[in-house]
């Protein structure tokens, strides 16, 4: 029979960063995943993460995958791919089956990093072609530079919901609208606000009554719900869509943990069914540990970490690290996963009504209801400030995990202190010199440069821009508002992109200088529309390929 020290069921950010650590302590491991590509959900992820430079921040989710396949490479971690593993048993002994073949492997430690599944929503008409989940649209596109369809609603306004909303304009889809049957959206407001000023509108306290067609989708009607999240009548509104995009949360893949016999819980706060494990990702099974979202849903960022410290665990187990340089490794690394867990998504934090931030600024309730801040709420923050001059303009307003602009400017125009979570701020009296890093590294796209008095009554706007082609210098079009809508005319004053900025255009465009503190996307005008196409070259095996152009109008 095969063996190894530590077999780890996985090959997603927390499993290969558990069989990395692992090894790194001199453990022999094995890493199983049914999957032809390893890296799991990161090389669909072609958005920037948030947190710190030691979470990754500021670095798209495939690049990171990357950065993991080379580090688990380098440290001798053997990875089979097309492997499923069918059972889990308390003997630590596995069955997998690779290609037509069933094995019994065995291990003197098992860690589980299974990930999570994606829940759906049964309504009239959820089993028509088109109606798919957002996981799927990303495969789709991302790693197989398919559009998914050309007209498309997107159902659930948490982080994957937003984030691909955003990643199917940039394919060149339409999305019609994005619903929620939730009062409030659930995920980050930089999320929500980046897909609002492309002029998509939201509606909350939604849902589908009914997908509309024979053989496919054809058409979507959805309707607004009380407070018992029943159908107002009356309240219907339809859509001509090809697509319906389901993003309505995640499930913990626990099954083969209750195999092995570990002890399980329902933990909604959790996503579901996950083992009762501690804070190493010990099970109730001694020599059976667990990472990453089948112990907990949690940002792909928390999935890494915790797969290290499970990953040490492991190897503490196994007697090949002391327990003093354990704890201290350990230590370390829950500090880190610890401010990740801060703010207002932290855990403790989910169902709670919060009306401030932690620096009293009121929360913008236009924004969790309509996607966008208002004129007159932008101001509240203490990144937004008028400054003579180019100046940094900063509408991050919730308390979440991240400051890459903090280390990005190089004058000290923003603040953040050592505290993640806390809202930027624009110093006045730091000299901005326009450099434009603190846009590019915004991981939510949150971060103008505006120079409110650019001569002739005009005023500049630096804006990031991830469409293509880029427009150029003297191209026309109209400025949009935060909410999507028309605000005035703009010409293009300059584009600048550099390898520094990773793909995150920086696109200035002149405007009157009314508008200067509104306008915050740019729309060519007609005929002259964005496209998005290959920005990146990556391995075949590794990364995803876009076979564009395919454009966004």
């Amino acid at each position: 029979m095969e063996r190894h020290d530590l077999i780890v069921v996985g090959a997603g950010p927390s499993g290969l960063s558990a069989a990395i650590e692992a090894a790194k302590c001199g453990l022999d491991v094995v890493v199983f995943d049914e999957c032809a590509r390893p890296g799991g959900q990161l090389f669909k992820q072609i958005h920037k993460f948030f947190g710190s430079k030691e979470h990754k921040a500021k670095i798209r989710g495939f690049r990171i995958g990357e950065e993991l396949l080379k580090e688990a490479s380098d440290a001798g971690v053997q990875v089979v791919l097309n492997a499923t593993v069918l059972g889990l048993y308390q003997e630590k002994e596995v069955l997998v089956r690779i290609g037509d073949e069933i094995r019994h492997v065995k291990g003197d430690a098992i860690l589980v990093a299974t990930g999570a599944s994606e829940n759906t929503l049964a309504f009239p008409g959820w089993t028509l072609p088109g109606v798919i989940g957002a996981g799927a649209a990303q495969t789709m596109m991302n790693l197989h530079g398919v559009k998914p369809g050309e007209r498309v609603l997107m159902l659930g306004s948490g982080n994957v919901g937003l984030v691909v909303s955003f990643q199917l304009l940039q394919a060149g889809c339409e999305v019609v609208a994005l619903v929620d049957a939730a009062p409030r959206i659930g995920g980050y407001g930089v999320h929500a606000a980046k897909v609002a000023r492309c002029g998509v509108p939201f509606y909350l306290s939604h849902t589908i009554v009914r997908a509309e067609g024979t053989d496919h989708v054809t058409g979507v009607v959805i309707g607004e719900v009380d407070k018992s999240w029943q159908i107002i009548p009356g309240t219907e509104k339809h859509f001509d869509v090809d697509t319906i995009c389901v993003a309505v949360g995640l499930s913990p893949m626990s099954q083969l943990l209750t195999m092995a016999g570990c002890d399980m819980a329902d933990d909604p706060k959790k996503g579901g069914y996950v083992p009762v494990c501690d804070e190493t990702g010990a099970t109730s099974v001694p020599g059976i540990f667990v990472s990453g979202d089948v112990s907990g849903i949690e940002e792909a960022s928390s999935a890494m970490i915790e797969g290290r410290i499970a990953g040490i665990a492991a190897a503490k187990y196994l007697g090949y690290v002391e327990q003093a340089a354990e704890e201290n490794e350990v230590h370390a690394l829950e500090t880190s996963l610890d401010a990740l867990r801060q703010g207002m998504f932290a855990p403790k934090n989910r169902g709670k009504d919060l009306r401030e931030t932690e620096e009293g600024c009121p929360i913008s309730q236009n924004l969790l209801r309509k996607g966008y801040l208002s004129d007159e709420e932008v101001f509240a923050y203490p990144g937004v400030r008028k400054i003579a001059g180019v100046h940094p303009v900063i509408e991050c307003t919730q308390n979440i995990p991240c400051n890459p602009c903090q280390d990005a400017c190089p004058k000290g125009c923003i603040t953040i202190g050592e505290n993640i979570t806390s809202l930027p701020v624009v110093n006045p009296d730091a000299q901005c010199i326009g450099c434009g890093m603190c846009v590019a590294s915004c991981s939510g796209q949150a971060i103008f440069l505006v120079d409110e008095d650019a001569g002739a009554d005009t005023a500049t706007v630096t804006l990031p821009y991830e469409f293509l082609p880029l427009p150029k210098a003297g191209d026309k079009g109209q400025a949009l508002s935060r909410s999507g809508a028309p605000l005035c005319e703009a010409e293009v004053a300059g584009v600048r992109s550099a390898p520094a900025f990773d793909h995150t255009n920086l696109l200035t465009i002149r405007v009157p200088k009314a508008y200067a503190m509104r306008a915050r996307f740019f729309q060519p005008m007609e005929g002259g529309c964005a496209e998005w196409a290959n920005q990146w070259t990556v391995p075949e095996t590794s990364a995803p390929s876009f076979r564009g152009p395919m454009t966004i109008c």
